[in-house]
């Protein structure tokens, strides 16, 4: 048995959470075949032991399987170093990775998925920050039932709300509720830099930043100053939506930042009363959106009172109902983009077994 008959094997195996393989995500290092048995090195990013250990476990069953030997499987750090930022951006000091929410429209549920995105990263045990960036229509402060206004420190350096385990900004904080923003450019831009640079956002795992809709100034302001480590974007079933999708992705390809995945909202409804489901705006379409640009499909979310409700009384699906099934549809959709965001940091520590 050859190393590359057993690598051929290891392709069956997929990514914890993925339809990718981990020899597609280059995993798979070494091979080494002798008679007194197989020894095949990983280089894993994953920061969840769980998913080291399974990946683990379905490499030895496979390889013991193919060639009746005994099997070792070592794992390592990535060789490969994070990729550098391009010139001109600066990380946030304490912020390990930001996810960029956006979508190229109005009206898709983007501040619903990214509040709920952030709860369920928390409860995955991540220290999760919040950052509402929709300076125009700031409606985190609604959904998260948040009243209060920030105070700074002594350096001046403004201090983040907290509700729900999330460190929380928006500027939603310092307006009265109804009272129209008519700024120009300039202004936006320099609010979004204080966001960014003039919060005390401490030591944090992940900053989710819920953008404005639409691919404008605001966005290419973030976009520009701070190295992410993805974006993803938030649609619906319908084609009209689904066309903003395209220049969604094409705002990020364009600042090289990575798209994370799609994630579909609205997807699908079922009904309370009989559980019939209803693809009331169509279906599949977010799916062969991710398929065009070879990203993932992070989740389906669906159309259901319960998830409106949530938002509307100020403690969203994830935190007032986390066993339900729209709440573990998030959780799901937070462990892939954990996972994705992961696999391209490249600095987890190594692990022998």
């Amino acid at each position: 048995m050859s190393p590359q008959d057993i690598l051929e094997q290891l392709k069956t195996i997929k990514y914890p959470g993925y339809s990718r393989d981990i020899v597609s995500f280059g995993i798979v290092k070494d091979i080494e075949v002798a008679s007194a048995g197989v020894t095949v090195t990983l280089a894993i990013a994953a920061q969840k032991r769980e998913t080291v250990d399974e990946i683990v476990g379905e490499v030895n069953r496979v390889v013991a399987d193919l060639t009746g030997l005994p099997v070792e499987v070592a794992v390592q750090a990535p060789d490969r170093p994070p990729a550098p930022a391009p010139r001109g951006k600066q990380g946030i000091p304490g912020i390990r990775h930001v996810i960029a929410v956006a979508s190229g429209k109005g009206g898709v549920g983007k501040s619903t998925v990214a509040t709920n995105l952030a709860l369920a990263l928390q409860r995955l045990g991540h220290r999760v920050g919040l950052l509402d960036a929709d300076v125009y229509g700031p409606s985190v402060p609604l959904m998260l039932g948040m009243t209060e206004r920030p105070s700074a420190d002594d350096e001046q350096r403004i201090r983040p709300l907290e509700r729900l385990g999330l460190k929380v900004m928006s500027m939603g904080f310092f307006v009265a509720d109804g009272t129209p923003i008519i700024w120009r450019g300039p202004m936006l831009n320099k609010l979004l830099t204080q966001f960014l640079r003039d919060v005390d956002w401490g030591e944090l795992d992940f900053l989710v930043l819920d953008l404005p809709p639409g691919t404008g100034d605001a966005q290419l302001t973030i976009l520009q100053q701070v190295p992410l480590s993805g974006g993803v974007i938030v649609t619906t079933p319908q084609d009209v939506a689904l066309l903003d999708v395209r220049r969604g992705v094409t705002m990020f390809n364009q600042v090289h930042t990575p798209v994370l995945g799609v994630v579909e909202n609205m997807s699908y409804h079922v009904c309370s009363g009989c559980g019939h489901r209803a693809e009331i705006f169509g279906h599949g379409g977010g799916a062969a959106m991710a398929k065009e640009f070879d990203v993932p499909l992070l989740g389906e979310v669906p159309l259901q009172r319960d998830i409106r409700e949530a938002g509307d009384e100020g403690t969203p699906i994830v935190a007032a109902k986390p066993e339900s099934e729209q709440a573990r549809v998030f959780l799901a959709v937070a462990e892939k983009v954990a996972a994705e965001a992961e696999l391209r940091s490249g600095d987890a520590l190594p692990v022998v077994h």
